[in-house]
């Protein structure tokens, strides 16, 4: 086996090591709320998000994974210590900030990773200026389309029930929550794995292992069994903050929290956009909270968290260049 083959598998290896971190740190998008309103228990709920999660595997295709693969950075200059550097800055913000319980977005470590390694190894003229635009946008607008389709789901769904019982709505809308928490985990599964099928694709072009940049199953099922792997194990100290202290969710927010951010992602999905999952969901569940009053959301938790965003890019971009320079230092370029 050459040396090439030997890098290439490890590599991949880290990829996927990153995609189960990703499910495990982002567990709590796809189940925060269905956990927190108490329509399933952790147990069941981390059980059905990863089962959607892999789901997602067949579904919506793999634009989002070619954005990330060749449409951010120059594929001409992307190598293994790109890659590892890129995976390896990711994968260190993104337990730190589960450490500390900060819903961060893992895309976003992501692409800040592959991007400062790749600045650190070629400058700033190996970065794609349409594929980063939408991605920077849609930083801004994630969370807004995912506040505001709450906020209309929540006002239209309170006004067709007017007339109902609380406790018949209550009962109606735990059913409910089960579609929406399974739409959502799709939704997650299908927008989160492709970023690493994308980083694998760009590995094995580079390596010269493709003729051309395609996705290959293989890469689609492992990308997908990882992140769903990654969901089953849960990073229950995120779980509290989404669904506890942001804002006090019952099963009808839940619904409508969830049916906001699966409609978000499955959009995005569809145009190649690499979103992130936990501001597209905070944003819903900011959004149900206002519309019961301005003062049920919890703004200093919010805050706190919006500030973790701003962070996320350049803090695993600065990690993942300062590990392509060291291992430049070695030879390894």
């Amino acid at each position: 086996m050459d040396a090439t083959l030997v890098s290439v598998i490890a590599l991949i290896g880290v990829a996927l090591t990153f995609d189960y971190i990703n499910g495990f740190h982002d567990a709590a998008n796809s189940i925060a709320t269905v956990v927190s309103t108490r329509v399933l228990t952790p147990g069941q709920a981390v059980l059905w998000a990863a089962v959607f999660n892999f789901l997602a595997a067949f579904t919506f295709g793999t634009a989002v994974a070619t954005t990330i693969g060749k449409g951010m950075i120059d594929i001409n200059i992307v190598t293994s210590t790109v890659i590892f550097g890129g995976l390896l800055g990711a994968i260190v913000w993104d337990l730190f900030t589960w450490y500390i319980g900060l819903p961060t977005s893992s895309s976003h470590a992501l692409v800040g990773g592959y991007a400062g390694a790749a600045i650190a190894k070629a400058g700033w003229g190996s970065l794609i200026p349409s594929g980063w635009t939408k991605t920077l946008v849609f930083i801004v607008m994630s969370p807004i389309i995912g506040m505001g389709l709450a906020l209309i789901i929540s006002v239209v769904t309170l006004w067709i029930f007017r007339g109902f019982r609380p406790a018949r709505v209550d009962k109606w809308f735990r059913r409910l929550q089960l579609l929406s928490a399974a739409a959502y985990s799709l939704g997650h599964g299908t927008n989160d794995a492709q970023k690493t099928m994308g980083i694998i694709a760009g590995l094995l072009f580079a390596a010269g292992y493709l003729r051309e940049f395609f996705i290959p199953l293989w890469v689609i099922l492992a990308a997908h069994a990882a992140i769903a792997l990654g969901t089953l194990t849960g990073g229950w100290r995120i779980v509290h903050t989404m669904g506890s202290k942001i804002t006090k969710l019952q099963p009808f927010g839940g619904f409508a929290a969830e049916t906001a951010g699966a409609i978000t992602l499955f959009g995005a999905s569809s145009f190649g956009i690499p979103v992130s999952t936990t501001h597209t969901i905070t944003g819903a569940i900011i959004g149900v909270g206002a519309v019961k009053r301005l003062s049920a959301v919890r703004w200093g938790v919010a805050q706190q968290i919006v500030w973790a965003w701003i962070l996320t890019i350049p803090a695993s971009a600065l990690i993942a260049a300062l590990t392509y320079r060291t291992f430049a230092l070695f030879g390894f370029r």
